[in-house]
């Protein structure tokens, strides 16, 4: 991925782009506020990281005229100090995170990771057709996608690989797709899972009881396939948030 870097301490512009040219990323160094936004204006990088006070313009403001250029390009302020105003104003700005400094970076390249779509979108259906539209709708939006028919490989597939979240099918032959949904909410209780079903009327039950469980949503097919891309798309970048609150 291509990672604008932005900070006027050059010795911590090098560490970073060290870091992440190792673990294969490709970064871009520059060390004041308006060459980031005028970087941004030249090629759109992937993500920017950038420190809130520099000389010239700050963290805020580049980010602001970044964002005039490239709405949603993902921004992670830090700072090793900042005032509670500045940092507020970074927030309401758009700002992803504002991390403090030193950076933790097994945190930002888990951050990257799943900015890159590396984890996987498992669709649980027994039908076939609607599995492979699926598959091959998202696999077009960049995403990676796993297709299930048998309920009871679920687990399997969660155990063995992390899931950015699941497409439940909530008529599954003779399994209703709640008792699949309970067993991922009892092991996975985070876990994003979207219910579908063509029976609005008839699952009418199941789609509260889904609700009750946790479900994060259930849509009707037929759906606009826009809606799916929209509701994994809030899922991605709330993940891509909540990976960086704790800092």
């Amino acid at each position: 991925m291509k990672i604008l870097v932005v900070d006027d301490d050059r010795r911590i512009v090098k560490t970073t782009c060290d870091i992440l040219k190792i673990k294969g990323h490709e970064p871009i160094a520059v060390y004041t506020g308006e060459e980031g936004v005028e970087q941004v204006r030249i090629e759109r990088p992937d993500c920017v990281l950038m420190d809130l006070k520099m000389p010239g313009i700050n963290g805020v403001e580049a980010m602001k005229r970044m964002q005039e250029i490239e709405p949603d390009l993902p921004i992670i302020l830090v700072s090793a100090y900042a005032t509670d105003e500045l940092l507020a104003e970074a927030k309401r700005a758009g700002a992803y995170a504002v991390l403090s400094k030193p950076l933790n970076f097994p945190m930002i390249l888990a951050f990257l990771s799943l900015l890159r779509k590396e984890e996987s979108i498992l669709v649980v259906d027994d039908d076939p057709n609607f599995c492979k539209t699926l598959k091959d709708l998202l696999t077009l939006r960049g995403f990676r996608v796993e297709t299930e028919s048998e309920p009871r490989n679920v687990m399997a597939r969660l155990d063995k690989d992390y899931k950015l979240a699941i497409v439940l099918d909530l008529k599954l032959g003779a399994i209703n797709g709640t008792e699949i949904l309970k067993e991922v909410r009892a092991k996975y209780p985070t876990k994003p899972v979207v219910l579908v079903t063509g029976y609005r009327q008839e699952m009418g039950d199941s789609i509260e009881k889904g609700r009750r469980i946790g479900a994060y949503t259930c849509l009707y097919k037929p759906f606009e396939m826009d809606d799916l891309f929209k509701l994994i798309e809030e899922i991605r970048v709330k993940k891509l948030q909540n990976l960086l609150v704790s800092a």
